[in-house]
């Protein structure tokens, strides 16, 4: 989708659809809709007020304008109450007009800058973000493909001062939606297509056309460096593991130096300690986490921001075969750790460990943020639209949690009580995989918090958030990129941007 700014009247705007948003509860409606309803004869308010039409949020209501304006059809998008309407509002609303205007088969849209009370640069970038999520479709697979396609966005705004502003935030929204529509293509396809080796393609392809560094290490090489943890989740499978480390090197000089880890279990059978058929049926999504690295990797070079950002990812298959590992088996991390093997099912944190340790010792960053499909418990906790946060460094996760927040995405503290880690204990090695099954997601980040060290860390678990089943208002059934427009935007704060 093409997205563009375009300093005029909205009413003067051309295409096969004008969008404009219009609140609850208010009396007056907004001056463009007031401008409309003059040129129109009152066509406006007479839908409108057929349709009982409210303006509440995303519900709308559209009218053919008869040549009366450049314009084919308008389309009025409610938008709540005019003081609640925030980033996340505009998302919405954008997402839901486009969809209608799709389905009317626009082509060209033109949309008013919506939400006045933010930032002209904040309400395009809200905006472009709504359009392209909002419009997502994943059919690389069907014969028969959609052409209803919406093939331009055009945002107007009369202010011709602020179509610098607009500009800026139309590229940054194109920039981070495009990057969580990836990592939803990456999701998506199947496990058949997906594998260790997929992954270490799309980063080299990543790498080469971004010019950023790659190294890919193969099982001979993680034999050497001492990944017993991630080694023995990748053993029962005929795909080869991928150990893959992407960098980001800015041209000028680094603010600091961050890590971001993404679990890559490119199908989770859950080993010897087999699923159910039930529970095996979506796992080619346990690798949601490396999709998210990879998507923000992706975007990094267009962003140019001053950090050195390492993406790390241990992809693998948790197969069951005659060469799995088995309850019982004892294998040792990177940094030293041994670990029993109470349930092969929960091989995440194994091979989290493993890049952990490997992020601390050879990347030495500054902070480390891992994101990972780790746990249902996290799901049972917080259901699937919000992602857990746990951390051993405070001011870094109120940092992440407030990029959450601007980002729209749902995230929610879980805490990591030392009392915990008892349940992690062994009689055979130092760490047992797995505690009991209450408090199951907190045992997890404790398990993986041995592995930070003292490194400022937060443990992002999108267990319930990386896939839906159900269509949800920025996207589709299927992947969702979650993490990768909160981590973006962290990445931007952190880099002194607004």
């Amino acid at each position: 989708m093409k997205l563009s700014a375009v300093a005029a009247p909205a009413i003067k705007a051309e295409g096969d659809v004008l969008v404009v948003g219009h609140y609850a509860e208010e009396r007056r409606p907004t001056p463009t809709l007031a401008a409309l309803d003059k040129a129109l004869d009152g066509m406006a308010t007479a839908v409108l007020k057929a349709e009982r039409f409210e303006g509440k949020p995303n519900h709308v209501s559209h009218f053919y304008t008869a040549g009366r304006i450049p314009a084919k059809r308008v389309l009025v998008v409610g938008l709540g109450k005019r003081a609640d309407l925030d980033m996340e509002g505009v998302r919405r609303a954008t997402a839901s007009a486009l969809r209608r205007a799709r389905e009317l088969g626009a082509k060209i849209v033109s949309a008013e800058l919506m939400g006045e009370r933010l930032t002209p640069r904040a309400r395009a970038q809200a905006m472009a973000e709504g359009a392209i999520l909002g419009t997502y479709a994943f059919e690389r697979h069907k014969k028969e493909k959609s052409n209803r396609i919406v093939d331009e966005l055009r945002v107007v705004d009369a202010d011709r001062r602020r179509r610098s502003q607009v500009q800026e935030g139309l590229s940054r929204g194109e920039v981070f939606a495009a990057a969580a529509c990836y990592a939803r293509d990456l999701v998506n396809e199947p496990a058949n297509l997906v594998t260790p080796g997929y992954l270490a393609k799309a980063a080299g392809d990543i790498a080469r056309e971004g010019k950023l560094k790659l190294t890919v290490y193969d099982r001979a090489e993680c034999q050497k460096l001492g990944m017993g943890a991630y080694l023995g989740v990748a053993q029962g499978s005929q795909e080869p593991p991928k150990f893959i480390h992407l960098t980001y090197t800015p041209r000028q000089r680094s603010r600091k130096r961050v890590a971001i880890i993404g679990k890559g279990i490119t199908f989770d059978a859950g080993g010897l300690d087999l699923k159910t058929a039930e529970g095996m049926v979506r796992m080619k999504d346990d690798m949601s986490g490396a999709a998210a690295v990879l998507g923000i990797f992706r975007s990094l070079p267009s962003l140019g921001l001053p950090l050195e950002i390492h993406g790390v990812i241990a992809a693998a298959e948790n197969m069951p075969s005659g060469s799995a590992q088995r309850p019982g088996d004892i294998v040792r991390a990177m940094n030293g750790t041994t670990i029993e093997i109470g349930n092969t099912d929960a091989e995440g944190r194994l091979t989290l460990a493993d890049a952990l340790a490997y992020a601390v010792k050879v990347v030495k960053p500054d902070e480390i943020i891992d994101l990972a499909t780790l746990t249902h418990a996290c799901v049972i906790a917080l259901g699937n639209l919000c992602s857990g946060v746990m951390w051993n460094n405070k001011p870094l996760a109120d940092r992440i949690l407030a990029a959450a927040e601007s980002a729209g995405e749902k995230m929610w503290p879980l805490p990591l009580l030392e009392e915990y880690k008892e349940l992690l204990k062994s009689d055979v090695a130092d760490l047992n995989n797995v505690g009991p099954r209450g408090g199951g997601a907190l045992t997890a980040g404790l398990f993986l918090k041995e592995f930070a060290g003292a490194v400022p860390w937060v443990h992002i678990d999108i267990a319930g958030t990386a896939f839906t089943e159900k269509d949800l208002p920025l996207g589709p059934k299927g992947g969702t990129g979650a993490g990768v427009r909160t981590m973006l935007t962290y990445l931007h704060t952190l880099a002194g941007r607004k």
